[in-house]
């Protein structure tokens, strides 16, 4: 069975406080919250796929500290493969989230052991590559671990997916392997950017400008308004469901995962962003990242 989805990302534990408002300088104020969640571009992402039943296999690192365990508790309730996931001497993974009262939110990133996949990694787990028919990617491991995935998925015969968030500088030429690549339109911005590119500004001139430079297909997620496919067929656009929105965090991991499942799953882009579309509007309905994320049950029997 190729049917294989490896992420190749990151894991962290979120650290969330909620506050009146934000703390000057050299001022202590009394925060709620305090718990920790499960959360990383990768570890999102992979959880989303797996969710919806697809068979996913995460390649990544965590610490030997206490955070580990939270991180990955979601991924091992969703089946996630974490036989990829080692661990290091590094912490794990930490990104410590202030939110306050008006909804303005800070967020400071420790990238502990995610700092360590690098190509030397990445290619200890080539096994896991070999079996995959899609590899995901998004910005927040070593460049020259992108890299290394992009190579072996390449090698293998296995479809590239990017989700460069952050948008961070990796090769040029491992990041144009992506078929697609899903951005939003700050990140498309800033992709045009490192490609030598001036951004243009409507949604549609982004995606074109994105396919001129030199992508095979591309995704620009709109938030509310949808998305944007565009590939050698043309542009067309993507409904997304209107929906109450409650929690935006982890969405465009959500639709991430959910496009990666339903492209190895044998649909079309437009079929696959249809899909990812409306699981990216549940998880918007919902606190959290990974547990506002559906499973095909509760995807099925959602009503829009």
């Amino acid at each position: 069975m190729g049917m294989k989805i490896v992420v190749v990302g990151s894991i962290n534990a979120d650290l969330t406080v909620n506050v009146a408002r934000h703390p000057n300088p050299g001022e202590t104020l009394l925060g709620e919250g305090g718990g920790l969640t499960a959360g990383g571009k990768g570890a999102n992402q992979a959880c989303a796929a797996a969710k919806l039943g697809a068979h996913v296999a995460l390649v990544g690192a965590v610490g030997k500290d206490s955070n580990a365990a939270p991180a990955l508790a979601l991924l091992e309730v969703a089946g996630v493969d974490l036989t990829h996931v080692e661990q290091k001497e590094e912490v794990t993974g930490l990104a410590v989230i202030t939110v306050a009262a008006d909804g303005e939110n800070t967020v400071l990133v420790v990238p502990g052991a995610n700092a360590e996949v690098d190509a030397n990694h990445v290619e200890r787990h080539v096994a896991a590559i070999e079996d995959a028919s899609l590899v995901l990617l998004q910005g927040e491991i070593p460049a020259d671990g992108f890299a290394k995935a992009v190579e072996l998925a390449q090698a293998h015969g296995a479809r590239v997916v990017v989700n460069l968030a952050p948008v961070v500088e990796v090769d040029r030429a491992a990041l144009l392997a992506a078929d697609p690549l899903l951005a939003n339109e700050h990140e498309a911005g800033l992709i045009l950017e490192q490609l030598g590119v001036s951004p243009q500004e409507p949604p549609e001139q982004l995606a074109q400008q994105l396919l001129d430079a030199g992508f095979a297909s591309v995704v620009l997620t709109l938030g509310a308004a949808g998305a944007l496919i565009a590939d050698a067929d043309g542009l067309r656009p993507v409904a997304t469901p209107r929906v109450e929105a409650v929690d935006t965090v982890g969405a465009g991991d959500a639709f991430a995962g959910a496009l990666c499942h339903r492209l190895v799953e044998g649909d079309t882009l437009d079929e696959a962003a249809k899909v990812a579309a409306k699981v990216g509007a549940i998880a918007v309905t919902k606190p959290g990242a990974q547990p506002s994320y559906p499973s095909a049950v509760e995807l099925d029997a959602y009503d829009f």
